[in-house]
């Protein structure tokens, strides 16, 4: 795990053809990690290894009899809570039907998503430091899947308000502007959630403009996850099973369970969800290696928006930084001044030039997709 950290290659072994790869070389078991795996099929063949010293079973599957041979012969065989309503030492992100999963059946209050929430609260109210150890376990897993699903590629942040109602000119630009970023071929990452979330997750995802401007219309029954989250979602999924895809993985959600009002949008190739919202505002924005765009929105939107001004504000002079473009003149002048505090930072520090406040969605594309080929041209 412990994936902002890859300068030394790790031993991990995340799937089960990988695990019969090791066991069929014969290499030493010492020192690997086993993570997330159901090992009952292969329990005799672990049963007969004993160079099994440092080797290290993150959750999964095993027997008592399997675990005891392990700890016997000096591994370590980290446990879960069965009544966990997630699993901390997952290997891969959320999908939507993961999270969403029974929705249909029992409604929004029996799902994975919901139930993770109340397990956080309970844990929380109860001191139980087991609980708190197994979310910040998982919190680290979930770091580790979205270093690998990024693996490298451009990084766009949109920012923007959860309360962005469907069915409106700005919720059909920020979709718009999904759409462009991820056609320009960039990974387009955002909070994960509804309003302005939801509609570049959805851009992102789709084929083609003609495909966002029928979902569009599809989802504008539903504008609202208030008040019925069982409706927002329903129709979201029915929206995705027929929504032309385009052919890269181009949307990542990254929301948490901190905000348990804010359910996460469906509209995403993979989800890092949570349990931090502190680890999570941090990984998003530093993974937005191609600039953050920032939509309307309050507090959260306001908070990130300075979050992403410091690292700029830090930066040498010669260290090329991605940019920030703030998007509604008036919005950030005059509704929520935040323009003017940036300004001022821009001015003493030099980031100005990377600093930006412009009218629209579409401008916004064209800075940060510009800047993003003229990247791609320079030699590495």
């Amino acid at each position: 795990m412990d994936g902002a950290r890859r300068s030394t290659p790790r031993p991990d072994v995340e799937n089960l053809a990988d695990l019969d790869a090791v066991l069929s070389s014969g290499r030493p078991l010492r020192g690997l990690r086993l993570q997330d795996l159901d090992l009952t099929a292969y329990e005799d063949r672990l049963l007969a290894r004993t160079d099994v010293e440092g080797l290290v079973v993150l959750g999964g599957r095993l027997s008592p009899a399997l675990g005891a041979h392990l700890g016997a012969h000096h591994a370590l065989v980290f446990p879960t809570d069965p009544h966990a309503p997630v699993d901390p030492y997952r290997a891969t992100l959320y999908t939507a039907d993961e999270l969403y999963a029974g929705l249909d059946r029992d409604g929004y209050e029996a799902t994975p998503d919901f139930l993770a929430y109340q397990w956080m609260k309970s844990g929380v109210a109860h001191r139980d430091t087991f609980a708190t150890l197994l979310r910040a376990i998982h919190d680290d897993s979930i770091t580790d899947a979205l270093d690998e699903f990024v693996a490298h590629r451009p990084v766009v942040g949109v920012m923007g308000g959860h309360d962005l109602a469907r069915g409106t000119t700005a919720y059909a630009a920020a979709a718009g502007l999904g759409r462009s970023l991820a056609a320009g071929g960039l990974v387009v990452a955002t909070g994960g959630g509804p309003g302005a979330m939801e509609a570049a997750n959805l851009g992102a995802l789709a084929r083609d403009e003609s495909s966002v401007a029928v979902a569009l219309e599809e989802l504008a029954g539903v504008p609202s996850f208030r008040p019925s989250i069982d409706a927002w979602v329903g129709s979201a999924l029915t929206v995705r099973a027929q929504l032309p895809r385009a052919s890269t993985s181009g949307s990542l959600g990254i929301p948490t369970w901190f905000y348990g009002h804010e359910p996460p949008n469906v509209f995403c190739d993979g989800i890092g969800k949570y349990f931090s919202n502190a680890i999570r505002e941090d990984g998003l924005l530093a993974r937005a290696t191609a600039g953050l765009v920032v939509l309307e929105g309050v507090a959260g939107t306001v908070q990130e928006i300075f979050q992403a001004v410091t690292p700029l504000f830090y930066a040498q002079p010669d260290t090329p930084c991605p940019p920030l473009v703030l998007v509604g003149q008036e919005y950030w002048s005059e509704t929520v001044p935040v323009w003017a505090a940036v300004r001022a930072l821009g001015q003493e520090r030099g980031m100005g030039a990377v600093t930006h406040l412009v009218e629209t969605a579409q401008e916004a594309a064209e800075i940060v997709l510009g800047l993003a080929s003229e990247r791609a041209r320079q030699p590495r």
